[in-house]
């Protein structure tokens, strides 16, 4: 019960902290910035794609360090989570989350939580989250199967890649996104557009899963074909 317990407070960590890295170096970079949009996404996405790096490796050994809903129900479905873990999980990426952003906020002096106003809607956006989260469970699971030692890395530049070739600057995450809600700064999302945002992550997450059990599937396959051939 007690090692249970450390992985959902691992997963509350993990998250809040991830969101404080979103969160926080974007108030930092418009800031500073002067302006320059593109400066601002570059320094928000440095210290996302840096920050999940070293979280994974931080509580990786702890939880897991899925940090995301989306993962979790990837490991739900392949039944490595229990229904009742998977939703602890969630509980607390969700709690961690919105933890994140009333941290980022009082290191800025804002608001603890504020409404964001910032548009992020329509089905560019939409196909955006689901590339995105396909793209993040795919990175994953092929990471596990083949080189399991450097999933941290292939996750933060997965996803430091993913904030410059998605429309929506690649989310990925719902509970991520809820944090993100409660913000009105650069990283911001409206609240109202977070349906879309949240279901399109889900589908690519749940596509990714079926595809690359199949396809990881094939290639262990082959393998072992090849090596009896070799016999």
């Amino acid at each position: 019960m007690t090692n249970r317990w450390r992985r959902f407070v691992a997963e509350l960590l993990g998250t809040g902290f991830l969101v404080v890295a979103v969160i926080g170096s974007g108030i930092m970079a418009e800031r500073l910035s002067a302006g320059n949009a593109a400066i601002a996404l570059l320094a928000n996405t440095i210290a996302t794609g840096a920050a999940l790096v070293a979280l994974i490796l931080a509580f990786g050994p702890v939880s897991g360090a899925h940090f995301n809903p989306a993962v979790t129900l990837m490991f739900a479905l392949k039944r490595d989570l229990t229904l009742r873990e998977a939703l602890l999980y969630m509980a607390a990426q969700i709690a961690g989350g919105i933890a994140g952003t009333v941290m980022a906020h009082a290191m800025f002096a804002l608001p603890l939580l504020e409404a964001s106003l910032k548009m992020r809607t329509g089905g560019a956006q939409w196909l955006a989250e689901s590339v995105a989260a396909f793209g993040l469970v795919a990175t994953i699971l092929a990471g596990i199967r083949f080189e399991r030692a450097s999933v941290p890395w292939l996750v933060g530049l997965y996803i430091t890649a993913a904030y410059w070739f998605t429309s929506s600057t690649s989310f990925a995450n719902p509970a991520v996104a809820i944090a993100r809600s409660m913000t009105n700064s650069f990283s911001g999302i409206r609240p109202t557009d977070l349906p879309g945002f949240i279901a399109a992550e889900l589908c690519g997450a749940i596509v990714a899963l079926m595809l690359m059990s199949w396809l990881l599937r094939a290639a262990g396959e082959g393998a072992t074909m090849a090596k009896e051939a070799q016999l």
